[in-house]
């Protein structure tokens, strides 16, 4: 039998990314709820895989050449699952003027302009901000953005309510309450799991160059989460799935360009 948080950790990644995980004949719906503990875990191995393709790429392909083709590899990894519900909730902010109308664009499967536009100008400041970072930052800087962002995007979880009715079964439906404080301060603590590997062996492993630059980072995705957060409860009362997919995709940026700046620094000093 498997153990049950073996069973969580799979679920998780099932419900993240497109890896082919078996789960187990007594999987239930409601573990769900109990496999948010480890979304920054799964982003954190999301994040190692897009680093081990851009390693990869990297000794063949100019640097442009090999981020684009790690952020591609991304979207396949991921089945561009958090980038959909960013478009989406542009879509549905952008041209909704009240909660009902929002929601209901938000429900449209198909991309306007505003999310046509959002998930361009999203992809093309990660893919520029990665090439600015240094290579022997980017392993930590990466896989310390995706276990961040999956951690804020938890946070909406733990602190607003889902707003779609039963009705509608959204998919992050089975989530509402399924997170407390201490729940969400675990996950983040089993995520940070990951990062803390990397920067064990990565030759960037001078420990107040890091704490600077991972602080800088979590800084800035700690900010538009909250931001992200309170501009969502005050337009439709509280998060859905594409809510969660927004946040984790500005977050992820937001630690990129708050990582950038230390690193910036840094590189001007020496």
């Amino acid at each position: 039998m498997v153990p049950r948080q073996v069973s969580l950790l799979l679920v998780a990644t099932q419900f993240l990314t497109r890896l082919p995980v078996q789960l187990p004949a007594a999987f239930q719906p409601t573990w769900l709820a109990g496999a948010l503990r480890y979304f920054p875990l799964v982003g954190g191995l999301v994040g190692a895989l897009n680093v081990a393709v851009w390693w990869l790429c990297s000794r063949l392909f100019p640097p442009i050449v090999a981020v684009g083709l790690m952020l591609s590899a991304s979207l396949l990894l991921t089945g561009a699952f958090h980038e959909d519900g960013f478009a989406d909730t542009c879509d549905g902010f952008g041209g909704g003027n009240t909660p009902e109308r929002t929601l209901a664009i938000m429900k449209d499967s198909r991309i306007g302009a505003y999310g046509a536009i959002g998930i361009f100008m999203m992809l093309a400041l990660k893919w520029a901000t990665i090439v600015a970072l240094p290579a022997v930052w980017l392993p930590l800087v990466i896989v310390s953005a995706h276990v961040a962002s999956r951690w804020c995007a938890l946070g909406l979880i733990w602190r607003l309510r889902y707003v779609r009715s039963t009705a509608e079964q959204g998919k992050s439906q089975p989530f509402d309450g399924g997170l407390s404080g201490i729940g969400w301060v675990t996950s983040g603590l089993i995520g940070a799991a990951v990062p803390l590997a990397v920067a064990a062996i990565s030759r960037a492993a001078v420990p107040d160059q890091v704490l600077t630059v991972a602080g800088a980072g979590l800084a800035g995705s700690a900010f538009v989460a909250v931001v992200s957060a309170g501009y969502f409860k005050s337009r439709i009362g509280g998060y859905t799935g594409d809510c969660l997919g927004a946040v984790q995709q500005v977050s992820e940026l937001a630690f990129l360009l708050g990582a950038l700046v230390p690193l910036t620094a840094m590189r001007a000093a020496s």
